[in-house]
C-alpha cells in the first residue's frame, strides 16, 4: 500500500475483479456503445457498498481518460463499470476510444474516502496543512470546482505547485485567493491493471 492510500479495504481478489469488470465494460462499450450491464447484488457485499471511485486510463505513458465521482452515488461495482466506460468514451478532453487502443490501456482504479472539509485562515495556513502524496483535494469557489487525486502528487510534488494547478483546473488563475474558497481532502485506495487482461 502506497502513501496515497487509506487503510486497505479491498482484497487482491476484489481488486482483480473490479479491474476485470472495468476492462470488460470498455470492451462492451466498443461493441455495444454503452457500459457493461450488471446487477450489483450479484457481487460480494464489500463491492455492493456505496463508494465513490475514479477510473483513469493511461496509454503509452500518457493520460487517455479519467472519469469519476467525488461522493458515493451508487454501489462501488456499478460506479467502476460506468466510470470505466465514461473514461474511455465520454471524457471531453479526448476522442472516443478506438478498438486498436484497448490492448494498450493501463486501467487504474481509485476508491475515495469521504471528503473532509479543511479549516484554514489563509493560503499559507492551507499549504502547511496539505499532506503531499496522501491528500486528494477538492477546491470550490463559487461556480468553480476541481479536484486532483493523490496520484497527481507524482507530477506536482510541491504543495504550492499542486494547489496552483488545481486552481487552473477549476477555471481560476493560479494566483487566485478569496475568502470564499472551500477545500476538502480525501484519500484513495488505488491499484492498476497493467496487463491487457486477455
Amino acid at each position: 500500500m502506497s502513501s496515497t492510500e487509506t487503510q486497505r479495504v479491498y482484497s487482491d481478489a476484489e481488486r482483480a475483479r473490479l479491474s476485470r469488470l472495468a476492462r470488460e465494460s470498455i470492451r462492451y462499450g466498443l461493441q455495444q456503445g454503452c457500459a457493461l450491464p450488471i446487477q450489483a447484488a450479484d457481487y460480494p457485499q464489500n463491492l455492493q457498498a456505496a463508494r465513490a471511485a475514479f477510473v483513469t486510463l493511461n496509454r503509452q505513458g500518457g493520460l487517455r481518460g479519467c472519469i469519476g465521482h467525488l461522493e458515493p452515488v451508487q454501489p462501488l461495482v456499478a460506479d467502476v463499470v460506468q466510470n470505466a466506460f465514461a473514461a474511455a468514451f465520454q471524457d471531453p478532453r479526448f476522442p472516443p476510444l478506438q478498438a486498436a487502443e484497448e490492448p494498450q490501456l493501463e486501467v487504474h482504479i481509485s476508491v475515495l474516502s469521504l471528503p473532509q472539509a479543511m479549516t484554514f485562515d489563509s493560503e499559507a495556513d492551507l499549504l502547511r496543512q496539505i499532506r503531499p502524496g496522501e491528500d486528494g483535494l477538492i477546491l470550490q469557489d463559487g461556480p468553480h470546482r476541481g479536484t486532483f487525486l493523490p496520484s497527481v502528487w507524482e507530477s506536482l510534488p510541491e504543495p504550492r505547485q499542486f494547489l496552483e494547478h488545481l486552481k487552473i483546473k477549476a477555471g481560476l488563475p493560479s494566483g487566485h485567493w478569496s475568502d470564499r474558497i472551500r477545500i476538502s481532502r480525501y484519500q484513495t485506495e488505488s491499484w492498476s491493471d497493467l496487463a491487457p487482461g486477455r
